[in-house]
């Protein structure tokens, strides 16, 4: 600490250079820590990635498909990208594959696309998983299922595991079935970050898999190949495993854009029947795509329903984390109700994103000049029938909680609009989102 203040500005990179070369993984982790106040760097796992490609000058994919079976620190890809080894090779029989994903839909889009090149299939609104079967050294199968960002998760989830007989690796969506029909986003998360699964539990939301690509067949990569040709395989995977537990992704038929329109507004008449509440949008992917890790610009694209959204006033803000560390970039909102006292605002979320980069300036100010209030890094901004800032929100749906003060929780909320123009006491209220949970429900 003495060092870093007496060392000049233009010292003070070499100086921390020898040190991260001298000191072992946790003095590195202590030099950090003191240095930036946070381990919270504000980078992508894809970043570092590619920047260790860069480092050994490597291919980005050929890093990207080795690092899942790696483990920290890093050893053997470290010896391959300075030139001391060979490539690190993953002998794990069921290991994860980094996810491809899709670009959001922006208006104006589809007049760019050509619809024949595009198949669609339902967005459902489950989680994304891979389930990956291999045999192991000792001729036994080996199953795991992974989160999209390759976290295993395969103990939640027991109930699956024998329906994955077959070695193979299948991307697609876990779901909770009743009675053959898809249920709400709200019904799965009572099987998520659960530390022990009970018989009842497992009984009582059932997970099933929809799936809707297939990476690997037990024999061969098939990540290189069309969309087209892995789909065929698909089915006749599928098709083989024949268990009431897997469900292929159905496809939509479409002949123009506004055909697939029409299904995206009523899904219920497009095929999707009484599944319908359960769909979150269109999926297109390029028949010629190949599955490629991160987000390959004009392959996959999610079309999502449009959401609900509501008037609510920002409340709270918190500082960011990463590069928005020095903006106040965290906020919660909140819509009135009526209180013992008269009309008061209780807190429904908490958003920090949605916003353009000019807008968190504009908001990142307005905190500033209207905290009236601190609670260690929390901040309480003016929040008066006259006075505050109205922020348009965003969300996919409502759940019940009794953790929280209004009673519901929202999913997936961001800010879409600042509403400078409108005063606080316009704002939506809590029976409006009572009524939208109940309609949810029902």
């Amino acid at each position: 600490v003495t060092t870093l203040r007496t060392l000049g500005k233009s010292e003070l990179p070499a100086q921390l250079t020898r040190w991260l070369d001298e000191l072992d993984e946790t003095g590195r982790w202590a030099l950090l820590k003191l240095v930036t106040g946070s381990l919270r760097i504000g980078i992508s796992a894809r970043l570092a990635k590619t920047a260790a490609a860069m480092l050994g000058d490597k291919d980005p994919h050929d890093v990207e498909l080795i690092w899942p079976g790696l483990a920290p620190p890093y050893g053997e890809l470290f010896a391959w990208l300075e030139g001391r080894a060979d490539k690190p090779v993953n002998l794990d029989p069921a290991p994860f594959r980094p996810v491809m994903l899709a670009h959001a839909l922006e208006d104006g889009d589809l007049a760019n696309l050509d619809a024949s090149a595009f198949t669609a299939e339902w967005k459902w609104d489950g989680i994304r998983i891979q389930a990956n079967s291999g045999v192991g050294e000792d001729g036994r199968l080996v199953t795991r299922l992974y989160s999209r960002s390759g976290e295993d998760i395969t103990a939640s989830f027991p109930d699956l595991l024998p329906s994955l007989r077959l070695p193979g690796a299948i991307d697609g969506e876990l779901l909770v079935l009743r009675d053959s029909r898809v249920q709400s986003f709200n019904v799965l998360q009572q099987r998520l970050n659960r530390k022990s699964v009970t018989p009842k539990l497992m009984k009582d939301y059932p997970v099933h898999l929809r799936a809707y690509d297939l990476l690997h067949d037990g024999e061969s990569d098939l990540r290189e190949l069309p969309f087209e040709e892995r789909r065929k395989k698909l089915e006749a995977f599928v098709a083989e495993l024949d268990n009431e537990r897997i469900h292929l992704s159905e496809q939509i038929g479409f002949a123009d854009w506004d055909t697939l329109t029409a299904a995206r507004a009523d899904p219920a008449s497009a095929g999707a029947g009484d599944d319908a509440e359960a769909v979150e949008g269109v999926m297109l992917k390029r028949r010629d795509s190949a599955y490629l890790p991160g987000r390959p610009k004009g392959q996959w694209w999610k079309w999502k329903r449009d959401p609900h959204i509501i008037d609510a006033v920002l409340m709270y803000a918190q500082r960011g984390h990463g590069k928005r560390s020095s903006y106040y970039s965290d906020y919660t909102f909140g819509v009135w109700t009526e209180g013992d006292d008269g009309e008061r605002l209780v807190p429904v979320g908490k958003a920090y994103f949605g916003f353009t980069d000019e807008e968190l300036l504009q908001i990142d100010r307005f905190v500033r000049r209207n905290t009236t209030e601190k609670y260690g890094p929390v901040r309480h901004v003016t929040h008066e029938p006259d006075k505050g800032l109205v922020l348009e929100v965003a969300f996919e749906g409502l759940a019940r909680s009794p953790r929280h003060k209004s009673g519901v929780a929202m999913r997936f909320p961001r800010i879409s609009r600042l509403r400078w123009d409108k005063p606080p006491r316009e704002a939506d209220r809590l029976e409006t989102l009572q009524r939208m949970l109940k309609a949810e429900v029902a």
